[in-house]
């Protein structure tokens, strides 16, 4: 009657992903819970969740994601499903595709920038599930 869909083990512990300072992944990375990454990543990032690039982190590739806090260096595409916060250390070179923009004083923001207040259901490819039926 009350029956209740069981939550995944990621949700019941309520943790995050972390790469630490010092860390260095060459390679893709596809996570569906949030990420905080305060090394370096030179590759691919996909989540259904958030990423937080630390002010020692560093990403030079291409980001999908809901949301994100970047203080650390980002050089890329990067694609936010909603807000992506920009902190003050930050260094982002590249083109930002986002649903709401924060930035920060002091920022470098060196990007172009679009801004789709109802992005939806993004995919690696750049276009939504929504562009692709159509």
């Amino acid at each position: 009657m009350f029956e209740k869909s069981p939550k995944a083990y990621t949700d019941l512990l309520g943790k995050t992903n972390r790469i630490v300072e010092g860390t260095t992944i060459t390679g893709d990375i596809n996570s569906p819970a949030d990420f905080r990454l305060d090394g370096h990543l030179v590759g691919n990032f996909q989540s259904k969740g958030k990423i937080v690039i630390g002010p020692a982190g560093s990403v030079k590739g291409d980001i999908i994601c809901k949301n994100a806090d970047i203080e650390g260096k980002f050089d890329g595409k990067i694609q936010v499903q909603e807000i992506l916060n920009v902190k003050s250390k930050a260094h982002i070179n590249g083109d930002v595709v986002c649903g709401k923009l924060s930035v920060e004083p002091g920022a470098e923001f060196s990007a172009t920038c679009v801004m789709k207040p109802h992005v939806k259901n993004m995919v690696s490819d750049g276009k939504t599930s929504e562009e692709k039926t159509a």
